[in-house]
């Protein structure tokens, strides 16, 4: 009798060798840093990448930008749509078990922060640093996780990417509160329009990307 399908043994298996390539990158990055090659390290990074449509319309960014910005944004997509799924019909579907990561989340921001106040009392420019031990690198620790297989019950890898994305989400209010001179009001509109645009899909029971509604009740065979 088979405990794990194929389908799932090759889930777990794509899931360690992703965390394993996470770290083996990480022990990499760390040797090239601290290595002669540093500088030709960081000048890679610093490569203008753009997408141009016309002599306007021209995105220009470093690749270091383009990974922090845009591969990163698609990553927190992936990482919401399992919190959602969790929190509709899965382990997050009460609220009693949706609060213990969210108290765990602000005890993990507030806890990093206070030692770190507690450190650099004193030093007028060290304690402009605080927020920088609040986030929780979700990244890591799922590759964490990963690396460990099936000898990690789903619901703790659910409960911990719960916490990060909660513990992150936190961090950039944090960042937009105290370490931003000026909020764009144009993106925040834009960012609520979107957001309001996709309550409305999910009340209209949209499932796709072509807004076909979902269909209820009898269909008259069609």
């Amino acid at each position: 009798m088979k405990l794990v399908d194929d389908t799932t043994k090759g889930s777990l298996d794509s899931s360690a060798l992703a965390g394993l390539l996470l770290i083996t990158a990480t022990v990499f990055a760390l040797a090239i840093s601290n290595s002669p090659l540093a500088p030709i390290y960081d000048q890679w990074f610093g490569t203008l990448l753009e997408i141009r449509l016309n002599a306007k319309s021209v995105l220009e960014k470093s690749l270091l930008h383009w990974i922090n910005d845009g591969l990163m944004a698609v990553f927190f997509l992936f990482i919401g749509l399992e919190i959602k799924r969790e929190v509709l019909e899965g382990n997050l579907s009460t609220p009693a078990h949706a609060a213990l990561p969210l108290v765990a989340a602000v005890g993990g921001m507030a806890g990093p922060s206070i030692i770190y106040l507690s450190v650099a009392w004193g030093d007028a420019i060290a304690l402009r640093g605080w927020a920088i031990p609040a986030a929780t690198d979700i990244a890591f620790a799922l590759g964490i996780l990963a690396l460990l297989g099936s000898r990690v019950p789903a619901s703790l890898k659910v409960f911990l990417s719960a916490v990060a994305v909660i513990d992150d989400l936190g961090a950039i209010v944090i960042i937009a509160l105290f370490y931003t001179d000026q909020l764009s009001a144009t993106m925040l509109l834009a960012a609520g329009v979107g957001v309001a645009l996709l309550a409305l899909l999910n009340r209209l029971g949209v499932h796709n990307c072509i807004f076909r509604t979902k269909v209820t009740g009898d269909s008259g065979g069609k």
